[in-house]
Order: structure tokens, then C-alpha cells, then sequence
């Protein structure tokens, strides 16, 4: 479970799909494969999940209505591909679907992790290195300028230092308290969309994440034969940008008074010419579902792409950043040296 949502995280999700479609793919009965793979969990939660899930369908219920049973732990995406599959009779397929969209979905949060480390890691030694040459900068011109006392207390410096660091990690730590308690309250989302959304180079990764995760999802449930307006709201909600959600929202109402998808997402602001090039071929072969995979899968290297990009761009940022700092560490050491010197001379 994360910090951000109850909901079980895509790294758990991985082998949960893929033990299923592989248990059910031997012949082993869905609520044996539950109980089986329940008990094997050492994360309590998740155990307790299957474990009420697998009663659920021995009292009668179909393994959708357990799902949704535990709608406040289990991804809405995961609980449409299991009722889905089960209504189509294609569960062993759907089963086999999800498991490979949180594998996908992993590596793609592993990779925009590994691209995302090194500007991560150079912001933290910035933060650390800066407020700490600029404090002993400031001390230093202090005493070389005869306001210090004549002296450098090397002791009464590093506790100050760590009492500054303390008090920066308790802002933190507020800021972070604040940042979990709007995400549980679903305010979170749109107010960073309004960064990710909008400003280069984050709105590029963004955008292309968010319409990857629209696609693929979109052409796992049409071809499960979901209603289309349906399948477009559930897919929708796996964007994860309020935004997008919201402009993607806007084509069902023209999908159910007829209109083909090509017309129905003309009016989406966030489409690309490539999206809507491939909806009309898909709707014109017949092979919708299909046109929509390679979308996703164009989307995905566009996005690994933009990753590429917004990383070198943070990480250039970051050493003007840098360089900035130490330049006004210099001036200032200067300044306030000088500055004392004159003030004592008088001029």
C-alpha cells in the first residue's frame, strides 16, 4: 500500500496478475488459486484481501462482486478486466492482459525512477552544499571582518548548522504531511496538475504517460467486448491527471448519440494527430482494438523519450543551479568582508 493511496501499488500488482494467470491457466479453480496465492503474501493486507475474497465466491458471489467487494484496496482498472473477463468468458485472457499492463507499467515507472535519480540526488547535495557554504560564508566574513568575536567556533557553528537542518526537515515533513493527507482527499492531483499539465518539459511526460495508460487500457476492454462509452470512462480514470481525465470525459456523450471516435475525440485537447490518425483507421478496419495497442505503445516510447529529455533539462537546470549558488557565495563573502573592513576604516 502506498502513502498516497490505499490502493495496492503496481510493483505488488505484478506477480498477484501473473500468479493468477498462471494458477488459472493450470485448471486450478479461481477460489483455490485465491486462497493459494493469499496465503503466500507476507504483506498482511493483501492476504486479508484474497483471503475474503476467495469466502466471497465460496458464498455465492462471482469473482467480480468480490473484487468490488475491496474496491478501496484494488485498482479500478484491475476489477473491470476481471468482470470483463468473466462475463465474456475470457477470464484466462483478461487475467493474462493484467498481468502484462502492470509488468509494462512497473518498467515504466522503473525507468522514469533511474532517469529521475541523478537530478534527484544533485538537488539534495545542492540543497545541503549551498545552506551550508552559505552559512559559513557568513560566519567567516563575521569574524575576518572583527563582528565574530575574533574567533571561529567550530562547535557553535555545527550546531547551528544542524539546528537549521533540523528545522528545514520539519517544514519538509510538514509539506509532506500535507502533500499525503490532499492526495487521500483527491485534491492532491489537481493541483500539481496544474504544473504536470501545462509547463515544459513536465507537461510532455505527462501528457503521453497519461494517454498510454488511456490507450492500452482502452484496448484491453474493447476488446473485451465492453460497452464503449463504459470502457472510455474506465479508462479515463487510469490516466492519473484530473485534467486529461476530465477532457477525455467530454467524447462520451457524442460516442452515445452515435458519433464514431474519430469525431467524438476532435474536440479532446490533448489528443495528438497520431492518436487520432490511428482511431480512424481502427474504425475503418475494424480492428479498433488493435489500432489501440500501437497507439499506446507509440505513446509509451514517446513518453520514454520525453523522460530523456525533461531529465537532461532538470539536470542542466540544476547545475546553473549550482553554479549560481557558488558564484553567490563568492560575491557575498566578498561583500560582507570588504564591507566590514570599509566599516571599520570608516569609508
Amino acid at each position: 500500500m502506498g502513502l498516497f493511496s490505499s490502493q495496492i501499488s503496481a510493483k505488488k500488482m505484478v506477480p498477484l496478475c501473473r500468479e493468477l494467470a498462471t494458477s488459472y491457466d493450470a485448471g486450478i479453480p479461481i477460489v483455490r488459486s485465491l486462497e493459494i496465492i493469499g496465503g503466500q503474501q507476507e504483506d498482511r493486507r493483501i492476504r486479508a484481501i484474497f483471503t475474503e475474497m476467495a469466502d466471497a465466491v465460496k458464498a455465492g458471489d462471482t469473482l467480480d462482486q468480490a473484487a468490488r467487494k475491496q474496491d478501496k484496496y484494488l485498482p479500478t482498472f484491475f476489477m473491470e478486466l476481471i468482470a470483463s473477463g468473466e462475463v465474456g468468458g475470457k477470464l484466462d485472457v483478461m487475467l493474462r492482459d493484467l498481468a502484462d499492463y502492470y509488468e509494462d507499467r512497473l518498467e515504466r515507472q522503473r525507468r522514469v525512477a533511474r532517469m529521475m535519480a541523478l537530478p534527484v540526488i544533485e538537488l539534495i547535495a545542492a540543497w545541503f552544499l549551498g545552506s551550508f557554504a552559505l552559512r559559513l560564508v557568513g560566519r567567516l566574513s563575521d569574524v575576518l571582518s572583527g563582528r565574530g568575536g575574533g574567533s571561529f567556533d567550530f562547535e557553535a557553528f555545527f550546531k547551528d548548522y544542524a539546528v537549521f537542518q533540523l528545522k528545514a526537515m520539519g517544514v519538509f515533513a510538514l509539506v509532506f504531511a500535507g502533500i499525503v493527507i490532499l492526495s487521500r482527499l483527491g485534491l492532491f492531483g489537481w493541483i500539481s496538475g496544474l504544473f504536470t499539465t501545462h509547463i515544459y518539459p513536465l507537461s510532455a511526460v505527462t501528457k503521453r504517460f497519461a494517454l498510454a495508460r488511456f490507450f492500452r487500457s482502452l484496448s484491453l476492454l474493447i476488446g473485451a467486448g465492453v460497452y464503449v462509452p463504459a470502457a472510455i470512462e474506465r479508462s479515463a480514470a487510469v490516466t492519473a491527471n484530473p485534467y486529461i481525465e476530465r477532457d477525455l470525459l467530454k467524447t462520451i456523450q457524442p460516442v452515445k448519440e452515435g458519433r464514431t471516435l474519430v469525431e467524438a475525440f476532435r474536440q479532446s485537447r490533448y489528443l495528438t494527430p497520431t492518436a487520432r490518425e490511428m482511431l480512424l483507421v481502427g474504425e475503418e478496419s475494424g480492428k479498433l482494438d488493435e489500432a489501440l495497442r500501437k497507439v499506446a505503445d507509440y505513446h509509451f516510447e514517446e513518453a520514454n523519450q520525453a523522460v530523456d529529455i525533461a531529465a537532461k533539462i532538470f539536470g542542466v537546470l540544476l547545475v546553473l543551479a549550482v553554479a549560481i549558488t557558488i558564484g553567490y557565495v563568492i560575491v557575498t563573502f566578498y561583500m560582507k568582508f570588504y564591507g566590514g573592513i570599509m566599516n571599520e576604516l570608516g569609508i
